[in-house]
């Protein structure tokens, strides 16, 4: 084939194809399929991005740092119009190689650092602090059912939970979580999103905040035991401390990935599991649980893309891609490949190969918090399972949020269910079909 020219698709599928569009936001999964059949290595015009569908090309590209470099990993979807580049600058915003961007020698260091703080053993030893904060955020619930018939288990508990496991964890203080959040909240859909131009500026605005207070932490030094207290500490390879700036972007990455990703999936985690009464009843069992969330893990990751560089000319599915060319891997799209898994669009908390999936990564780029997003969603589907056994899904729109590479529902908004014939089959009808359909084992 041709160098830099990707295969003819069917127009139908892909034509007009918008990675920010409604249609694809509610569902991707045609599109991924289309691409995976027909144009496995996809050039996108719009974004000028090249689109990588296939589990094999993506898991090549990751396990390939050298070929396929992180340098674009964190840079703005959206060109930044001069009146917001005027505010980040006025705050001092930069964002050099730390971790997700970083493919020099001073990552190693670094990911090796940030690691120790969600080890194995701790994310065991933090196993109790989710629970009590998962318990103290659902008090509120039954109440809430009561006043007004509803309850949003994304905006009242998702959101929530991880933030506040994580500032425990971390050693986080002086900021509120609601402020860490909206902070947080701000930065993805300043760099990820597609705004318009009033609205890049409002962002910017929350993003230099967050930043100059991360600077302040740092510089000022806060939280002495905590993450930031060690990376004042680190030294780079050659032995020099390592330089604010550099900090400051690993705990941007760090505190963003700690718990608005982590929200997002266990937004996806509640929203599939009381879609389905029998799913819901089955979470108060924390193996289902766990083995639920793999599933979402796989079928609809909160990062459902992430993007590279290729350092050379190379060819991916008999594609060849010019050296310096944005790739696009759709790890959300790799789940559904149905060359590795058996009737994708199942969602089978008992599959073999579960944990198979690419959502976290793979090679030296891999989600170092991993672990603990997976318990934290496991742990809060549980706990609601548990707290509110008798609610099911309220309705059929989850106002999803559509960054080009995060998605997830911003409501999963849920009521009791009544006793009486075809009740529970309604409620799980209005959470959406695709959710409700699962293998049991």
């Amino acid at each position: 084939m041709a160098g830099g020219t990707s295969p003819v698709i069917d127009g139908d599928v892909l034509g007009d194809l918008d990675l920010f569009g409604e249609g694809f936001v509610a569902d991707p999964f045609p599109v991924f399929a289309g691409l995976q059949e027909s144009a496995p290595v996809h050039h996108d015009a719009a974004t000028g991005l090249w689109l990588i569908s296939r589990y094999e090309d993506v898991e090549r590209i990751l396990l390939d740092p050298a070929g396929f470099r992180p340098d674009n990993a964190q840079h703005a979807v959206t060109r930044l119009p001069i009146p917001a580049l005027r505010v980040l600058a006025r705050a001092g915003f930069s964002l050099p190689p730390a971790l997700a961007n970083n493919g020099g020698p001073s990552h190693t260091g670094l990911r090796r650092l940030v690691t120790r703080f969600f080890s194995a053993a701790r994310v065991s030893a933090a196993v109790p602090l989710i629970e009590e904060t998962a318990r103290e955020l659902l008090t509120g619930a039954e109440r809430e059912l009561d006043a007004r018939g509803r309850y949003d288990l994304a905006a009242d508990y998702a959101r929530l939970l991880p933030c506040r496991v994580m500032m425990r964890m971390l050693g986080i203080e002086g900021v509120a979580p609601d402020t860490l959040v909206e902070w947080s909240d701000a930065a993805l859909e300043l760099f990820y999103g597609r705004p318009a131009t009033e609205r890049q500026i409002a962002l910017a605005g929350l993003v230099g905040e967050f930043h100059q207070w991360l600077t302040a932490q740092v510089t000022d030094g806060a939280g002495q035991h905590g993450l930031i207290g060690a990376l004042r500490g680190h030294r780079l390879p050659d032995g020099t401390p390592l330089d604010i700036p550099t900090a400051v972007a690993a705990c941007f990455f760090v505190f963003i990935a700690g718990q608005s990703t982590t929200g997002q999936l266990i937004a996806t985690v509640l929203r599939t599991g009381c879609a389905d009464p029998s799913t819901w009843a089955r979470a108060t069992d924390d193996v289902f649980a766990r083995n639920w969330v793999d599933e979402v893990l796989r079928r609809e990751p909160p990062v459902t893309t992430w993007r590279r560089v290729a350092a050379r000319d190379t060819e991916l599915s008999g594609v060849r891609i010019p050296a310096g060319a944005e790739l696009l891997l759709l790890l959300m799209g790799t789940g559904s490949d149905p060359s590795v898994f058996a009737e994708p669009e199942r969602l089978c908390p008992h599959r073999e190969n579960v944990r198979r999936h690419l959502s976290f990564g793979a090679g030296r780029h891999r989600c170092p918090g991993a672990l603990l997003a997976r318990t934290e969603a496991a742990t809060a589907l549980r706990a609601a399972a548990t707290a509110l056994p008798g609610v099911g899904l309220l309705d059929d729109d989850p106002d999803m949020l559509g960054l080009l590479s995060f998605r997830a529902p911003r409501r999963v908004r849920v009521a009791r269910r009544q006793p009486g014939p075809g009740t529970e089959a309604a409620l799980g009808q209005a959470a959406g079909g695709r959710h409700s359909a699962f293998s049991r084992p």
